[in-house]
């Protein structure tokens, strides 16, 4: 598996795409990046098309097993974030 891009590689990718300069390319990913984080915080989703869907789920209280000492615990109630990959990208990587 290839390592995965950082941020500074991922900057340098999109400004390379969008013929810009790095200091505008890192403000527009940082600006995507508060966007899904605020809406996602919110219980809202988002879409980024062609990538697939943001969202979050909440879990219900449930029993858990330690694996240190196999006791059972109850767990709250909580929240998680998910992602369903967009089949345009699945089928990319399948090709």
């Amino acid at each position: 598996m290839a390592k995965p891009l950082t941020k500074t590689q991922l900057v340098s990718a999109l400004a390379d795409e969008m013929d810009s300069d790095k200091k505008s390319a890192s403000a527009a990913l940082d600006a995507i990046v508060s966007v899904i984080t605020k809406e996602v915080s919110g219980g809202g989703a988002v879409t980024l098309p062609g990538v697939g869907k943001i969202y979050c789920r909440e879990r219900p209280a449930r029993m858990v097993r330690n694996p240190a000492t196999g006791e059972q615990i109850h767990k709250d109630a909580d929240k998680v974030v998910k992602m369903t990959i967009a089949k345009a990208l699945k089928d990319s990587v399948n090709d």
